[in-house]
């Protein structure tokens, strides 16, 4: 059992360190650190973390070293985000490797010495605030929506660098914000016969926007803003509703029920009433019929509202998109009945149909406001579906 044991820890021991050499074979450098100086802080003595570790990090610092070398020979001011970024590496990397120092390496015992990097990650810090200043800036005189997406993004990386130090910086986050923003206003045109209320209209329009908007599309459904240059529109075009005339059937049922009524007795050829072996007279049980009809009225009345959504691009030029069918059905059904005769002659499921009696039908205006219940969600999807039109 031991043997086992000893062979499970030493396979353990072996896959690990196999891990870590290819970890430090493919350039992962700062997995190799974290890993060494995870052992290193339960086992200082180890040997092999040790130098995986110095590996590791000599590595890593070099090749930094040598990106940012490259970077401010290069000389491009794009390149100060990245140069900014490997000094943050090398400083954390730094920090990292200082919590297990002095290591034993070769024979002895080794702390690698504390290089100040503050000063560079500052300049850094600050040149690629001033490109990224400087670029958003330019980017925002372009007269394309997609440049000015791009001037947001570079003027925010310019703030997250600066901070305050930019006076007007704010400002041209919020003018590229809204200058970068696509603008859908949504419309209802009504070519159906029947005149739409604008209670109607109203909610067919109560879509949150909040589901149809994404970082650079907003919609605009209701208050919109006669001052608004708006970059699409999406019409909700009406184009017939159908309201059926009130349909009333009665259905007619007869039901019949033998029930006993009294009694006679049962008599002899003689006319003598009859006995039984005890004695007592022989009765035979009198039935009648009982008889009554269910008159069952049905009541439908429906509406069919029939449409297209259409998106349309405004801004260059004024160009149609899309178009999509879209309908929505509101059927109103109601059954009753009414019973004729004896109600006796009913049974249980009959008894409660005469339960429900002939209600007045919906008005027009009604059923056509609760088909937007139906169509709201169409015109949801629909938008949605082709949200690609948008951008």
């Amino acid at each position: 059992m031991k043997k086992i044991l000893l062979l499970i820890i030493s396979v353990a021991l072996l896959t690990s360190c196999g891990g870590t050499r290819k970890q430090l074979q493919r350039g992962n450098y700062d997995a190799v650190i974290n890993k060494t100086v995870k052992k290193l802080v339960k086992k200082p003595d180890s040997a092999e973390d040790a130098k995986m570790l110095d590996k590791a990090y000599n590595l890593g610092n070099s090749r930094d070293l040598e990106r940012i070398k490259y970077l401010k020979l290069e000389n491009n001011p794009n390149n100060y985000d990245e140069v900014f970024a490997r000094y943050e590496s090398l400083k954390a990397r730094q920090n990292k490797v200082r919590t297990v120092m002095p290591i034993n390496l070769n024979g002895g015992s080794y702390s690698y010495p504390v290089v100040d990097y503050d000063a560079e990650i500052v300049s850094a810090k600050r040149k690629a605030a001033e490109y990224f200043y400087a670029n958003g800036k330019k980017l925002l005189e372009n007269p394309d929506k997609q440049s000015h997406r791009e001037a947001y993004y570079q003027l925010v990386r310019a703030q997250q660098y600066s901070g305050d130090s930019y006076p007007d910086l704010n400002e041209l986050i919020t003018q590229a914000r809204y200058m970068g923003m696509s603008r859908v206003l949504v419309q209802i045109e009504n070519s159906a016969r029947i005149l739409i209320s604008p209670d109607f209209q109203d909610e067919l329009l109560s879509i949150n926007a909040q589901d149809l908007n994404s970082e650079w599309v907003e919609f605009h459904l209701r208050n919109l803003n006669e001052n608004m240059d708006y970059d699409y529109m999406v019409v909700i075009h009406i184009i017939d509703i159908l309201v059926s005339p009130e349909e009333t059937k009665d259905v007619d049922k007869i039901y019949k029920k033998e029930v006993p009524d009294g009694f006679d007795y049962a008599k002899d050829a003689r006319g003598n009433v009859m006995k039984d072996t005890a004695g007592n007279d022989i009765k035979i049980t009198r039935y009648k019929t009982l008889q009554c009809t269910l008159i069952e009225t049905s009541q439908k009345k429906s509406v069919n509202i029939r449409g297209e959504v259409e998106i349309v691009e405004l801004e260059p030029l004024k160009k149609l998109l899309v178009k999509e069918p879209i309908g929505a059905e509101n059927v109103f059904t109601h059954s009753s009945a009414r019973a004729i005769g004896d109600q006796g002659a009913l049974d249980n499921e009959a008894l409660e149909k005469i339960k429900n009696q002939v209600v007045p039908y919906p008005t027009d205006i009604e059923m056509i406001f609760n088909t937007a219940q139906t169509l709201k969600p169409a015109i949801r999807n629909s938008i949605t579906n082709n949200r690609r039109y948008i951008n």
